[in-house]
């Protein structure tokens, strides 16, 4: 027998009918959405198990978070040095040590301090004598004439260029003077001071440094206060650059106008073998940091150092470093010779200086370091900071005759500015020497 199929509840249609018009009737929540679902529409039709969902509400557009731009990191400062010395001497005592066989080698003499002067990103020294001419012989004190092998010799130590304006600059004349700049050229220093044409006399020197992609331009002027009575040929008043305030102050505007970031001044005055600069020093210095136009001060003539200061004034009125009188670099002098025992000895200056990318050049600050010649080493030049921060002896001088040298130069040098003494490290490519004359 067939198994008995079982049939749908008769009475389901009518119970549905019933609750899906009640559920109508309301109007409420409940039944409008029972309406739309379900396996019967709100008409009683069969719908399809697979029927779309209803359509949801729009979302909120989302606004994507910008990515932040990245601030640009600003491009480093460049910095930089310059290095200044005291006076070039070449006594004949001095000649004497440097000669070999048929020449000199002044060489030998500056190789202590070498790393002191190449390590300078900028050195100036001071040559205070002329180069004797050719067809003469060099001389020593009163009317000199150097060897001409010593200027090669600045350059291979490190020196990149010399202030040339002094009381000895025409010992030997116009032609002393030409001999002079004409070695200079030859050896690629700069020089200012002396000069063969008016052209040149009117230009200072223009060293440029390449730093962190900036050209900075350093400017170099020079004069002294006369010439020991010699005269400069009438026909070239301009040989020699005579101290003038105003005119200096003229040069280091002009210079700046012309695109010089730095101005360095060289002053050689006034009273020798004195460690206190004199009242005409300091009128000196006070109108030239007045004006505002110069950065850096280097004395010279006094043959003993003397106090290294900052005074108000200066550009933009953050004062103006003075070195009042730097010594002797090498010479012959000390106090065998009767003079006083600080002759002997000398100060490199050693400026740092700063340029922002959208600035002006600043002085940082400086240091000093004392050196002094060994004259028993064959007038060697060596380095008393260096010696005396060890404790040691140096050449033929023991740790107690530093120690005693040393103390002279830190006793007048004064507490303005610390001393250096290690030797510093280039900050970049060696300056750049423009000649004064084109072409000379």
């Amino acid at each position: 027998m067939p198994r008995h199929v079982r049939s749908a509840p008769r009475h389901r249609p009518a119970l549905l009918a019933v609750f899906l018009g009640a559920a109508l009737a309301t109007g409420g929540v409940a039944g409008a959405a029972w309406a739309g679902v379900g396996p019967f529409a709100a008409d009683g039709a069969a719908t399809s198990a697979t029927s779309p969902s209803p359509t949801p509400p729009p979302r909120e557009p989302v606004t994507p978070t910008p990515t932040p731009t990245p601030t640009p990191t600003p491009p480093p400062d460049a910095v930089f040095t310059i290095l200044a010395a005291g006076d070039v001497l070449t006594h004949e005592s001095v000649n004497i040590s440097a000669r070999a066989g048929g020449a000199y080698d002044f060489g030998a003499l500056f190789a202590p301090v070498q790393p002191f002067i190449a390590g300078a990103d900028l050195a100036l020294c001071h040559m205070e004598v002329p180069v004797a001419p050719a067809g003469s012989s060099p001389s020593g004190f009163p009317m000199f004439g150097a060897p001409p092998e010593i200027v090669p010799a600045l350059a291979a130590s490190g020196w990149d260029g010399c202030s040339t304006a002094s009381n000895h600059s025409v010992d030997r004349g116009a032609a002393g003077v030409v001999t002079t700049l004409d070695a200079f050229d030859a050896a690629g220093l700069g020089h200012v001071g002396t000069a063969r044409t008016a052209e040149e006399a009117a230009a200072p020197q223009i060293y440029t440094l390449e730093r962190e992609g900036q050209t900075i331009r350093v400017a170099h002027i020079a004069a002294t206060y006369g010439t020991n009575g010699l005269p400069v040929p009438a026909d070239s008043p301009w040989m020699v650059q005579l101290i003038d305030v105003a005119g200096m102050v003229a040069q280091a505007n002009a210079a700046r106008a012309a695109g010089a970031d730095v101005v360095v001044a060289s002053v050689h005055c006034c009273v020798e073998y004195t460690s206190n600069p004199t009242a005409l020093q300091e009128e000196i210095a006070n109108g030239l940091a007045a004006s505002g136009a110069v950065d850096l001060l280097i004395g010279h003539h006094a043959h003993v150092p003397q106090p290294v200061v900052e005074l108000p004034g200066g550009p933009r009125g953050e004062g103006m470093w003075v070195a009042y009188g730097l010594g002797n670099f090498v010479s012959n002098q000390g106090p065998h010779a009767g003079l006083a025992a600080e002759t002997q000895n000398g100060l490199m200056m050693l400026a740092h200086l700063r340029k922002p990318a959208d600035g002006p050049v600043t002085v940082d600050g400086v240091e000093w370091t004392a050196i002094t010649v060994d004259r028993s080493a064959g007038h060697r030049v060596e380095s008393l900071s260096a010696a005396g921060a060890a404790g040691a002896g140096v050449g033929t001088l023991s740790a107690e005759q530093v120690a005693q040298r040393r103390g002279l130069v830190a006793g007048v040098a004064g507490p303005a500015a610390p001393e250096l003494t290690a030797p510093p490290t280039p900050t970049g490519p060696a300056p750049v020497v423009e000649r004064r004359t084109p072409g000379a």
